[in-house]
């Protein structure tokens, strides 16, 4: 069945559904580009209040659509030029400047930084597919989107950057789930501060 997730702002969360459906192999699934508040600004676009019934129908999983790296993988491409590493957060939580949720700040060595919240035009719709190519292209590098591994504070706000990759057509990138909150658990795993990798 086609999947339309959306939320009420900026896509973070419906991007989040979007990535989960496709790890369970389900690739009928798409996200509402402007979200609720677009819907409510089209003149005469259906609303209720009432929670749909529809019949119960079995769903089998299948292979999942995109990769996931654990900590292990994301301490090697940290080293590896082949990859690139990208942390979806604020410059100033990237920087480790202020750091509002988690008890540690700065980012994972090698990891470059491209806020989700880039993909988005002034009018809270994703940038035209143009407009996101050239953004990853440069981000990338040279490397396919095979090749990225996007990351954030706790794997939410870094599937916005892998359905903006898919979205400009450059394929599938890879996320770290366990992100930044991960990360930081283990002392012996190193932190940076400042703006370079």
């Amino acid at each position: 069945v086609q999947v339309i997730a959306y939320d009420d702002k900026t896509g973070m969360v419906a991007s989040r559904l979007w990535w989960l459906l496709r790890q369970m192999g389900h690739d009928r699934v798409a996200v509402l580009n402007g979200g609720f508040a677009s819907w409510v600004s089209m003149p005469e676009a259906p609303m209720s209040r009432d929670v749909p019934r529809r019949e119960a129908r079995p769903f089998y999983p299948a292979a999942p659509i995109g990769k996931m790296v654990d900590a292990a993988m994301v301490a090697q491409i940290g080293q590896d030029t082949s990859y690139v590493l990208v942390d979806s957060r604020e410059d100033f939580r990237y920087r480790g400047e202020m750091e509002p949720i988690d008890p540690v700040a700065g980012h994972i060595p090698g990891a470059v930084n491209a806020f989700f919240l880039d993909n988005l035009g002034p009018d809270g719709y994703f940038r035209h597919e143009d407009k996101l190519r050239e953004r990853f292209v440069k981000l990338l590098a040279g490397r396919p989107a095979e090749k990225a591994v996007f990351y954030c504070g706790s794997g939410v706000s870094a599937c916005h950057n892998l359905l903006a990759v898919a979205h400009a057509g450059l394929g599938t990138a890879s996320i770290y789930p366990g992100s930044w909150s991960e990360w930081i658990t283990d002392p012996e795993r190193p932190i940076k501060t400042g703006n370079t990798p």
